[in-house]
């Protein structure tokens, strides 16, 4: 077998193979047997069919499943002698298969080249010291207020900014009508009336409204104020022209409201008994230990994720050579389905969005490049050093991934099986040991 690698850059090759034609005419008269045994033809019986018959009647179908046997073991053997590791499936192109001639094709492919991951010790880190200020301890308490205020009726006097009302609504919307410059006159004819404000009516029972907030209706708060639970009013609100919500800009709402009860907003105050209503708290200086510690530890994660976030992109510029391109592909596929389940996360269906998909793969392209080239850093650095995730690593992944998604471990290592996701939660894990070894391994400077 003749075989020529060509370098058409950096990362992406050819090889021109050319298998002898003994090679290629034993397969063919391999696969004629074959065909011979299992062909139907009329005026032969079953398995009695002539090796000529068969190979001029199915001619293009031997041809085709000789191609398709030798030509993965020609790549394959060739790649193995020469040591390249391809980075996806190589593509194959200009094939010639004849009986009696070299089979000839050509494999194009992407791989990734010598990576010389350079002194650990030159990955300059700085960690600065971790420090919560007095003022954010106290932001999280009002936060923790926050959470626990409770609501409670009002029974002495009407509705008051900061009130939360459940009421009745019916609400009919008058589109405006169109100015009469814009219609048609014919010459002689009178003009036509101007068309009738189009309606549209919505009911809606015991729904939440918060007195003054920022998404009510423009003078919505002030008609419903000093109302009592059990009173009805009937209003109309005009939405301005350059309103945020197009659909309701330049608009005429009437409202029909029915208060059914007015309730309070309670703030409980900061004190000991605020700390012991919580659960675990004796005083309000142990709750306030607390959430600095929290703050602290929650700050303290952040620096390492900063700091992890500086080597890899000191690991990338390691890399000189463009990514191969399939390896780019990859990972903004990954970032684009992340970006998708984070929308469905939150109840938002991607294709009703108005995201230009094009345009979001094109910005994902600079940071989707430093991902890999860090990614084939540390995967180099993995090779060399015999880092790998164990059996225990791993099974203890898939324990805190089941123990967040409220699943079983056996159904999470299924569904990964599945998918085919094992190697590359083994990969990640890899990526992630790699990352702590190098981490010890560099200059870590205080700031």
């Amino acid at each position: 077998m003749k075989t020529e690698f060509i370098d058409v850059n950096d990362t992406r090759k050819n090889l021109v193979v050319e298998i002898p034609s003994t090679v290629v005419d034993a397969e063919i008269d391999k696969v004629a047997r074959d065909y011979s045994r299992a062909a139907r033809v009329p005026g032969f019986r079953p398995g009695k069919v002539p090796a000529k018959v068969v190979r001029q009647r199915f001619r293009d179908q031997i041809l085709h499943d000789v191609a398709h046997g030798l030509i993965p073991r020609a790549v394959d053997e060739a790649l193995r002698e020469r040591g390249v590791e391809p980075v996806d499936t190589p593509d194959i192109k200009d094939v010639v298969v004849e009986e009696g001639q070299p089979l000839k094709f050509t494999a194009t492919f992407e791989t990734v080249p010598a990576i010389e991951p350079g002194d650990y010790a030159s990955l300059t880190l700085r960690r600065p010291a971790v420090r919560v200020e007095e003022t954010a301890v106290e932001e999280a308490l009002e936060r923790l207020r926050e959470r626990a205020a409770r609501f409670e009726p009002v029974e002495d006097r009407g509705i008051g900014v900061g009130d939360s009302v459940l009421l009745d609504l019916r609400r009919t919307a008058t589109a405006p009508v169109e100015r009469a410059e814009s219609l048609i006159v014919i010459p002689g004819e009178p003009a036509p009336p101007p068309p009738a404000p189009r309606e549209q009516t919505d009911t809606h029972s015991n729904i939440t409204v918060d007195i003054g907030a920022p998404a009510n209706p423009p003078g919505f708060d002030q008609e419903l104020s000093g109302m009592t639970p059990g009173e009805t009013k009937t209003f109309d609100v005009t939405y301005p022209a350059n309103y945020a919500v197009t659909e309701l800009a330049g608009t005429t709402v009437n409202y029909d409201v029915t208060i059914k009860a007015v309730r309070t907003r309670h703030v409980p105050d900061l004190d000991d008994e605020f700390a012991k209503d919580l659960g675990e708290f004796d005083s309000l200086e142990a709750l306030r230990r607390r959430v600095r510690e929290d703050l602290e530890h929650e700050a303290s994660h952040q620096v390492d994720r900063e700091m992890r976030a500086e080597l890899l992109k000191q690991l990338a510029a390691r890399v000189r050579f463009e990514v191969p391109a399939s390896l780019l592909d990859r990972e903004i596929d990954r970032r684009v389905e992340e970006f998708v389940r984070r929308l469905m996360e939150q109840q938002i269906d991607p294709m009703k969005t108005n995201i230009n998909w094009e345009e979001f793969r094109e910005h994902q392209k600079e940071a989707a490049s430093e991902a890999v080239r860090g990614a084939l850093v540390l995967d180099e650095v993995a090779r060399r050093e015999q880092l790998a995730a164990t059996e225990a690593e791993f099974e203890a992944e898939v324990g805190r991934y089941a123990e967040r998604t409220g699943r079983t471990a056996a159904a999470v290592r299924a569904r990964l099986e599945k998918e085919g996701g094992l190697g590359r939660l083994y990969s990640g894990l890899r990526r992630e040991k790699t990352v702590d070894f190098l981490l010890s391994k560099a200059t870590v400077l205080p700031i």
